[in-house]
C-alpha cells in the first residue's frame, strides 16, 4: 500500500510539467540582451494579453527579469485590469516568485525566470477579449531595483512615467500549483501621477535609477 501511494505522488508530480505547458497567452521568450523597465520605486509596467474567457485556478504567470547578481525577487504586485493601470480591476494581489534559469547578460545583470501561481483565490472572471498585465511594487531581498524584460513581443505595453513603450516577455498558462498570494489588495494599481511622484522622490535620493534602463 504504502509503495503504491509513493508510486501515486511520483506521477503527480510529474504531471506538473506537463499542465504547465498549456499557453493561454504568450507574449514570447525572454530576450535579456536589449532592455528592461523598473518594476519597483513607484514604477508600474503595463502590458495587454487577449484571452477567450476566464482565467482558471490552476493558471500561472512567468516572465524575466533583470535583476543585480546575488539578487532574488521575493513578490511584486500583480494586477489584471480593463486599460493601461487602471480602468476596472479583476485581479489585484501581492504574490510571490520562484527564480530560475538565471544567466548573466553583457550588461552584468542576472536575466531570471520569475514564475508564480497568482490565481489561488479562484478564478479571474473575463469575457473573451484584451486586458492590460501590470506588474509594479516589485520587492528584492536587497532592495536593488528589478526590471522587467523587453523583447518587443505582439503586446501593447506602457510605462507610467512614460508611456508607450515596446513590450515585455511574459507568458500565462495552466499550472498544477498552489496559491503563492501573500497579501491581497481590491484597489486598482497607482494612478501615474501618484507613483510618479514617488519614483521622483526616490530617484532624487538614489540618484541611479532611472526609468528606463537604457
Amino acid at each position: 500500500m504504502r509503495t503504491a501511494a509513493l508510486l501515486f505522488l511520483v506521477l503527480c508530480l510529474t504531471a506538473v510539467p506537463a499542465a504547465a505547458q498549456i499557453v493561454i497567452y504568450s507574449n514570447g521568450p525572454i530576450n535579456g540582451t536589449t532592455d528592461a523597465w523598473t518594476i519597483n520605486s513607484g514604477f508600474v509596467v503595463s502590458d495587454t494579453f487577449t484571452t477567450s474567457g476566464n482565467l482558471p485556478t490552476t493558471s500561472a504567470l512567468s516572465f524575466g527579469a533583470w535583476l543585480m547578481p546575488g539578487d532574488i525577487l521575493e513578490s511584486a504586485q500583480v494586477s489584471i485590469t480593463s486599460s493601461e493601470f487602471g480602468g476596472t480591476t479583476f485581479y489585484n494581489q501581492v504574490v510571490s516568485f520562484t527564480q530560475s534559469g538565471c544567466s548573466s547578460n553583457q550588461f552584468g545583470f542576472n536575466v531570471c525566470t520569475e514564475s508564480t501561481g497568482f490565481f489561488g483565490l479562484g478564478p479571474v472572471n473575463l469575457v473573451g477579449g484584451t486586458y492590460w498585465l501590470n506588474i509594479a511594487n516589485a520587492v528584492v531581498n536587497t532592495g536593488d531595483p528589478v526590471y522587467w524584460d523587453e523583447n518587443s513581443g505582439p503586446s501593447s505595453a506602457s510605462e507610467n512615467s512614460v508611456g508607450t513603450i515596446p513590450s515585455e516577455s511574459f507568458t500565462i498558462s495552466y499550472c498544477e500549483c498552489t496559491t503563492t498570494t501573500t497579501s491581497s489588495s481590491t484597489g486598482t494599481v497607482p494612478e501615474p501621477s501618484s507613483t510618479w511622484l514617488l519614483g521622483s522622490g526616490i530617484l532624487a535620493v538614489a540618484g541611479v535609477l532611472r526609468r528606463k534602463l537604457f
